[in-house]
């Protein structure tokens, strides 16, 4: 059995044009040779019955190029030769070939002339087969025939859905990928630009009455844009990987996010429980950027002077928690782009979110991501 796929496997590699060629001339040969040592002899119909054998196999070699123009061909054949002369015994046999690939290889639509084309050629076999006179053998031949066209029919159709899924699939994965990198880039440059616009205008503020202050101030913005630039030359790069692997920052970055975000004038208090959690590169990741972009949103949107985050890992889940003491959300507020990035990372692990106003004022967001 497994040699014989493998022989299958080989020829299915081979151009579609030669295989329907050896097709044919096999069929051809076949034929040929049939009617050269038929009994009777033939006399003076065998090089007419030659020729119609060799259209009739010969239009096999066409069956895929052309489905419906080849079994036409050959269902006249075959007709010609029931009708005239002496039908061959592989003649419905090539027939019934050229159905089957009329049903596989054709439209949809152009399909259809099958079983329309197929109904002449079979009646005129019969027609001149003088053994055959009980309407239920042709009956049955027909039933045998619209089987056949039906097969590669559906084959067809089945192949057709194949391809749809798989072209909805490439499109659906495009997407995908386009969502994560429009995420990463949003979460990474969100944060920096978000605390570098704070920094500069905390400079704006006090660069007349105290320049150096200010000039320490801009020392932090350009730190701040050259760790964001090698986060961004990381990320783009991990992101170029067919493999998807894990994109770097982690957890254990959080300190350099935090400093960040204290240059940027807020307060944050950071807990990890335990304190270097092993936890697959995707989650790692994911956690990073929840408490990330909650930080964010502290800053360009609650103007919080403190904010607290509290990381725990059970081994069963890792829970993220970002609370600050900012203006908290508005009254009836919708989630924007940030939190809608927080919601479709939880989701992927099919984890859960939530978001809103905390006791004693401010902004707070939980996440909880469960582990593989």
């Amino acid at each position: 059995m497994t040699r014989l796929a493998a022989i299958v496997s080989r020829v299915n590699a081979w151009p579609a044009g030669l295989v329907d060629a050896m097709l044919a001339a096999v069929a051809v040969a076949m034929m040929v040779t049939e009617r050269f040592t038929a009994t009777p002899p033939l006399g003076a119909q065998l090089p007419a019955a030659v020729a119609l054998a060799v259209v009739i196999g010969g239009s096999l070699a066409f069956r895929r190029r052309a489905p419906v123009t080849s079994y036409a061909v050959g269902s006249a054949a075959l007709a010609v030769e029931a009708l005239w002369l002496t039908s061959g015994p592989l003649s419905s046999l090539a027939n019934l070939v050229g159905l089957y690939s009329l049903g596989l290889y054709a439209t949809r639509r152009r399909a259809l002339w099958g079983p329309v084309i197929m109904l002449p050629g079979v009646a005129s076999y019969f027609a001149g087969d003088e053994d055959t006179v009980q309407p239920a053998v042709p009956a049955g031949v027909v039933f045998g025939w619209l089987l056949a066209w039906a097969a590669g029919y559906a084959v067809a159709r089945r192949r057709e859905e194949q391809d749809s899924d798989r072209r909805q699939l490439r499109r659906d994965t495009v997407v995908d990928e386009r969502n994560r990198i429009a995420r990463e880039l949003h979460d990474l440059l969100g944060h920096t630009m978000s605390v570098m616009l704070v920094q500069v205008g905390a400079a704006r503020v006090v660069l007349d009455g105290d320049p150096d202050r200010a000039r320490g101030i801009l020392a932090g913005v350009e730190r701040t844009g050259r760790e964001a630039l090698d986060e961004l030359d990381r990320v783009l790069g991990v992101l170029r990987q067919a493999d998807g692997a894990d994109l770097q920052p982690g957890l254990a970055e959080l300190p350099r996010l935090v400093r960040r975000t204290a240059e940027a004038g807020m307060d944050v208090t950071v807990r990890v429980d335990p304190p270097s959690p092993e936890l697959p590169g995707s989650i790692d990741l994911s956690a990073y950027r929840i408490v990330q972009e909650a930080l964010t949103n502290a800053v360009r949107h609650g103007q919080a002077a403190s904010a607290a985050v509290a990381v725990r890992c059970d081994g069963e889940r890792v829970e993220v928690e970002v609370s600050d003491d900012g203006r908290g959300p508005t009254p009836g507020y919708q989630p924007g782009r940030g939190l809608l990035g927080i919601a479709e990372r939880v989701d992927v692990f099919g984890g859960t979110v939530e978001h809103g106003g905390r006791d004693g004022g401010g902004f707070r967001v939980r996440a909880v991501l469960p582990l593989p």
